[in-house]
Order: structure tokens, then C-alpha cells, then sequence
């Protein structure tokens, strides 16, 4: 906060703020703290039993705004309020929560608790040199910090993947799936978690992960905060060969056209590469994204081709192309884990390499790094990662573009910690997109690519307007 030397004279910096501000920044503080269980309620008002809902669907979208709820209280009114003496309804209305002794921040328990504190106005705490509490930026608080991330994640995947299993399009009690994962002894209920539902999650895990891994491993070699896999042309290769193989054999389902995804991907990485080295020998960020680029719009020109020339193949193609975990079994998960396991082993493996080029080129050459070499080991992770997960559940949009921002914000720039933080974020955030998808528009359901398209464009637009993106 910059500091004002002295106030105006014809007004009193030290006067206590008006009654209406104070209850202007409560009510926006309050109205924040409602959304989430507002939201919550109109869910669970949409799960009745004559609505089609169950008991379990009830519960699990009712904690989630629950937890929600509590999880923005501690942040706003604890933890922003205690540190920066601002909870964002206090900003907004020109307000500053502090020690009424000390004049400095208060800390987040007593800001939750808002036991021996004071409210002034901005003018007040400035010309009385209030000073927000700096983040500890030491090393063992980052490690501290960024190990509890972990262990946060970890437990959000694990209930977002009992949620994925228990919410569906049959009601099911916490019994009837405790049975299931349990005993199994092959009832209606079980047969559903164990043919439809499970499959479904472990699917939605592994292409999340390969994604978010992805999109982490596509913008550090890029250097662009905006690439995803679609910069590179990875996802118009696969679309063109699925719909060449539907125009030219007739294939009709997920698991038939699986191969002609992956090869589509891995030809159009190779042809990007290819052009991209064309000249000096070296591909750079900037020849990667214009051959990218380039590559894709004439692959997406082929595709219009094909579909408006056959109405099977655009039939086949507009339901590929959304995106979607749903009809696959274990058959294709089985298929594609082998190569996310190894895309991810050698992602992680390239981590240090990749800290490296985020110096530059010519640092990281200095320092004994092949440029070369680690460029091509990171463009062949992350063909077989976006490749697998596109030839599994088609093309899926804003995982790997806004999973690396979310998990770059809590893990600053490393690359070791930030492939980790985002192929969880990623696997966390499509199974929850998946659950969502499941219920908005029941009986039916809405694909997880049009989910993630709604919650992920204005998420990102917000988190653009709020920050800078990072440079990478």
C-alpha cells in the first residue's frame, strides 16, 4: 500500500468510517459468501426424487457448496483479511481491517474471528503507515506451501472420484456403491459402477493428467501463455485421420477410430517439427507456433472437405469433436495408459531441462544443455500425451490451457513442481466437469468438453483481467 506523507487538511484523516460503508462492505462480503450455497441449494433442489435425483447426488452437491462456502470465508475474511487488513468487500468499499494497538495487520485467526480489532478507512491507515503483512518467501515456507498443495489436490482427486461414481443418471444410495466397490456380487447397481461408471472416472483421470501435464509441457517450450494443444496442430491431425477413417472404412465407434487419432497426432507433430526446423536446423517458440498454426488450418480446411462431401462422416465427426469420457470402457483405457505412463515419466524426467530453457536459449546452452535434444524429448511427451488423450475422448479444450496459470500460481515458475501441481489439477478438474455434466440437463447428460468450454472461457477471461500472465 503506498504511503500518503499527510492528509488534506480540511479533512480528518483519523474520523471513523461511516455506518453505510461498513455495512455496504459486510453485505458484499456476506452476497460472495452466498453464491456458492446458493448455487448448492438450487442443485440440490434440481436432485429431487421427483425429479429424478437420489439421495446420494443430494449429499455430494451439498457438501461440495458447503466446503465451497467454508473455503471462501477462511480466504476472504481469514486469510486476505488478516494479511492485507482487506477482505474483498472491505476493498471495494475503501475500508481497512487492523490492530486497533498496533495500527498493523491482525493475522487470520483474529480476522475470522474479528475479536480486538478496528475498521478505518483507507486515508486513516495510510496516514498512520499500516503495512500489509509480507508473504514469507523463504524456501522451507515454499516447499512448506507448495507440499500441502499437494496433499490438497490428492484429497480433491480422491472425493472428486467417489462423487464420479456415486452421482449418475441411476440414483444410487451410499450403500448400494459401497456394495459395489465391496462385494459385487453382480446386482443391477453394481453392474452399472463397475461397467459404466468406473471406467468412466479412471478415463476421465488419466486424459486430465495427460493434459494438464501437457499443456504445462506446451507452454514451456513454446514460451507462449496462450498455447494449448491446438497451437501445435496435435488435435486437427487427429480429427482428420478420425474422420478420414469414418469417410473411407466406415468406423462408427470410439475404440475403432482410437489408432487413426493417435497416428493423426503423432503426424502432425512430426510434420510441425519438421517445418518448424526448416532453414537453421533449429526450431525456436516462434517457428513452433507459426507452423503449428499453419498445419492446422490446413488440416481444418481437409476436415470441412470430407464432412461436407459425407453426411456419415459429419455425423461421426461433430460427436468426436466435442469432447466426452462417456461410452468408454476399460477396453480404451487400457489401450492409451500405457502411453500416458510413459509421456508422464518422461515429462517429469525432462523437468530440470525444462527450468533450464525458461532462461533462454543461449543461458541454458551456456550451461551445458542440448536445446535440441530437450526440445525433441518434449515434443514427443507431448505427442503421446495429447495424442493418447484426444484419441481416447477427442478433442478436449481449457485443460491445458488454463490448468498451468492455476498451478503456476501456487507453485511460482519450477518446473518440477509445476508438471506435478497440474497433471493433478488437470485429472481433478475433468472428473469434477464430468459429475457436473451428468446432472445440468438430466434426464440427459452434457459432454465434458462443452462443460469445460462454460466454466473454463470465463474463468479464463477473469484470470486474465485480474493478473498479468506470467512470462515464460
Amino acid at each position: 500500500m503506498t504511503v500518503t506523507p499527510h492528509a488534506p487538511p480540511d479533512t480528518d484523516p483519523a474520523a471513523p468510517p461511516r455506518a453505510g460503508r461498513r455495512i455496504a462492505a459486510v453485505s458484499c462480503d456476506l452476497t460472495l459468501l452466498a453464491l456458492p450455497l446458493l448455487v448448492g441449494a438450487l442443485v440440490v433442489d434440481t436432485l429431487a426424487d421427483a425429479k429424478g435425483g437420489g439421495q446420494t447426488d443430494r449429499i455430494v452437491f451439498g457438501g461440495a457448496a458447503l466446503v465451497a462456502a467454508a473455503a471462501l470465508l477462511w480466504w476472504n475474511h481469514g486469510h486476505r483479511a488478516g494479511r492485507t487488513g482487506q477482505s474483498l468487500g472491505l476493498q471495494w468499499t475503501g475500508l481497512v481491517l487492523r490492530d486497533p494497538a498496533t495500527g498493523g495487520p491482525v493475522g487470520t485467526r483474529r480476522a475470522l474471528l474479528r475479536r480486538g480489532t478496528e475498521i478505518v478507512t483507507e486515508r486513516h491507515a495510510r496516514h498512520d503507515d499500516f503495512t500489509p503483512r509480507p508473504t514469507d518467501g523463504s524456501v522451507a515456507a515454499l516447499r512448506r506451501r507448495r507440499l500441502l498443495g499437494l496433499a490438497a489436490l490428492t484429497v480433491l482427486l480422491a472425493l472428486g472420484a467417489l462423487a464420479s461414481i456415486a452421482v449418475g443418471a441411476r440414483p444410487m444410495s451410499f450403500a448400494e456403491v459401497f456394495h459395489a466397490l465391496v462385494v459385487n456380487d453382480g446386482s443391477e447397481t453394481d453392474v452399472i459402477v463397475h461397467s459404466l461408471r468406473i471406467p468412466r472416472t479412471l478415463l476421465a483421470l488419466l486424459v486430465g493428467t495427460a493434459l494438464g501435464v501437457a499443456g504445462a509441457l506446451i507452454q514451456g517450450h513454446t514460451r507462449n501463455p496462450l498455447a494449448d494443444a491446438g497451437l501445435l496442430g496435435i488435435n486437427a491431425g487427429a480429427a482428420f485421420l478420425v474422420v478420414l477413417s469414418i469417410y473411407l472404412f466406415g468406423l462408427s465407434t470410439p475404440a475403432q477410430y482410437l489408432w487413426f487419432a493417435f497416428a493423426g497426432s503423432a503426424l502432425a507433430s512430426i510434420v510441425v517439427f519438421g517445418f518448424a526446423s526448416i532453414g537453421n536446423g533449429r526450431s525456436s517458440p516462434l517457428s513452433l507456433a507459426l507452423a503449428g498454426a499453419a498445419v492446422a488450418f490446413f488440416l481444418q480446411a481437409m476436415i470441412q472437405t470430407i464432412v461436407l462431401l459425407d453426411q456419415t462422416s459429419l455425423d461421426g465427426y461433430r460427436f468426436w469433436v466435442v469432447g466426452s469420457v462417456a461410452g468408454r470402457g476399460m477396453d480404451v483405457f487400457w489401450q492409451v495408459a500405457p502411453f500416458i505412463v510413459v509421456g508422464l515419466l518422461v515429462a517429469l524426467a525432462s523437468t530440470p531441462a525444462l527450468n533450464l530453457l525458461s532462461l533462454g536459449e543461449d543461458v541454458a546452452r551456456s550451461l551445458g544443455t542440448d536445446v535440441v535434444t530437450t526440445r525433441v524429448i518434449g515434443i514427443a511427451a507431448i505427442t503421446v500425451l495429447t495424442g493418447a488423450a484426444t484419441a481416447a475422448c477427442g478433442p478436449i479444450a481449457f485443460v491445458g490451457l488454463i490448468v498451468p496459470h492455476i498451478a503456476r500460481a501456487v507453485t511460482g515458475p519450477d518446473y518440477r513442481w509445476l508438471v506435478p501441481y497440474a497433471g493433478l489439477l488437470g485429472g481433478a478438474l475433468l472428473v469434477l466437469a464430468d459429475v457436473v455434466g451428468r446432472i445440468v440437463v438430466r434426464p440427459g447428460e452434457l459432454q465434458v468438453g462443452i462443460v469445460l468450454a462454460l466454466i473454463g472461457a470465463p474463468f479464463f477471461i477473469a484470470l486474465v483481467r485480474r493478473r498479468k500472465l506470467v512470462a515464460l
